[in-house]
């Protein structure tokens, strides 16, 4: 590696978010969308000058990364680090499946009553679901031509983001279905 190369990340570990209810979001991600409980940390830690003690889940994807959620014992800490549902799409997680996976998802969303709905976006397929703490969770499928729209979109992206800088609202997505 030579002086001025940066060296990438992997892959993500886990991301974490805090949860109202173990339990509830175990049936969620493991019963429903089908992700495997790998992990159940019961931790203590100072934070701050103050004793946090919470649960740590970790839910298991393919390349060995997690979803992780915390849940805290004490109910004053809990309200503090509770963001409850969020309120629009812009926040959200994605994770890539196949369209066997992503078709097996949507069946068990619709046989426990959950809504899913499905987004074309010319560079993959998405089907979003909302978790029982009010986070949106995307599974996406990539188009069979995802590499060479990735190489098209890396070719570009930096004068796309400075057009943008610059007040240019244009949209780009020119693979993207019309509604």
């Amino acid at each position: 590696m030579s002086a001025g190369e940066r060296k990438l990340p992997t892959r993500m570990h886990h991301h974490a978010f805090v949860v109202a209810d173990q339990e509830r979001t175990r049936h969620f991600y493991e019963d429903i969308i089908g992700l495997p409980l790998r992990a159940t940390w019961v931790e203590s830690a100072q934070n701050n000058g103050q004793t946090l003690v919470f649960s740590h889940t970790f839910f298991g994807l393919a390349d060995g990364s997690a979803l992780a959620f915390f849940n805290f014992a004490d109910k004053e800490v809990q309200k503090k680090f509770y963001a409850g549902p969020q309120p629009n799409l812009c926040y959200h997680i994605a994770l890539n499946v196949d369209a066997e996976t992503q078709d097996a998802i949507a069946e068990r969303c619709k046989a426990a009553n959950l809504t899913a709905t499905v987004m074309e976006h010319g560079y993959c397929k998405s089907l979003y679901i909302t978790d029982p703490d009010g986070l949106m969770v995307e599974f996406t499928v990539d188009a069979p031509d995802v590499e060479e729209i990735n190489a098209m979109q890396q070719r570009i992206a930096r004068k796309a983001l400075d057009a943008w800088q610059a007040g240019d609202t244009s949209p780009n997505n020119l693979i993207r279905p019309h509604e």
